[in-house]
């Protein structure tokens, strides 16, 4: 594989930014985020992580004439049926600028939702979603997935990660996501894993 590979990013989530450099910088790749290409989010109107992935990676090749890396994902509740799922990001509804507030808002909703859940019961998934497109009409582009599996605690842990981490409870662990360091976590995440899929697939 080249040394040097230039791939935008179809994201503005600086958490996910932060974790894709660091996943990526071990193979020299020149990162660069959607924003710094001038490109705004694409609107989710699909209806699984692998229809959203899609959109997001077609507009970000189209605005950058770039190879584009997508991520699609987030949190299923197994007592919530699944829920968030792919309104992860916006379960609460927040949609401001401020990341901090809105996973504040998203982590209380789902709070209330488990109020009634005892422990035992109150498993969930993180999934991720990655697609490569080396182009906007890439007709066979690189789809890859990954998944987590942990339980949702009852008060939020730790300082670390974003989104849903601090009530993520990884058992094998005994930590919540948000007391992970970040090289152990970018080993064992979701998107962790789905990326190490993906570069298995790019290397072939």
């Amino acid at each position: 594989m080249s040394a040097t590979r230039s791939l935008v990013v179809a994201s503005n989530n600086a958490g996910k930014l932060r974790e894709f450099r660091e996943l990526l910088e071990p193979l020299a790749w020149e990162v660069t985020s959607q924003a710094e290409h001038g490109i705004s989010a694409v609107e989710e109107t699909g209806l699984t992580f692998v229809e959203n992935a899609l959109l997001k990676a077609r507009a970000a090749c189209l605005g950058s004439g770039l190879p584009a890396l997508a991520d699609d994902s987030g949190l299923a509740v197994t007592a919530l049926g699944g829920a968030p799922g792919i309104y992860s990001a916006r379960y609460s509804g927040a949609q401001g600028d401020d990341r901090i507030s809105n996973d504040r808002a998203n982590n209380d909703k789902l709070l209330k939702a488990l109020a009634d859940v005892p422990e035992g019961q109150r498993g969930a998934h993180y999934h991720c979603v990655l697609v490569y497109m080396r182009h906007a009409e890439d007709p066979v582009p690189i789809i890859v997935q990954g998944s987590w599996p942990g339980e949702i605690l009852s008060l939020p842990r730790g300082e670390g990660g974003f989104g849903y981490d601090p009530l993520f409870w990884v058992p094998e662990q005994g930590l919540s996501v948000a007391e992970l360091s970040s090289e152990l976590k970018n080993r064992i995440s979701h998107r962790g894993r789905a990326l190490a899929a993906l570069l298995e697939q790019l290397e072939r």
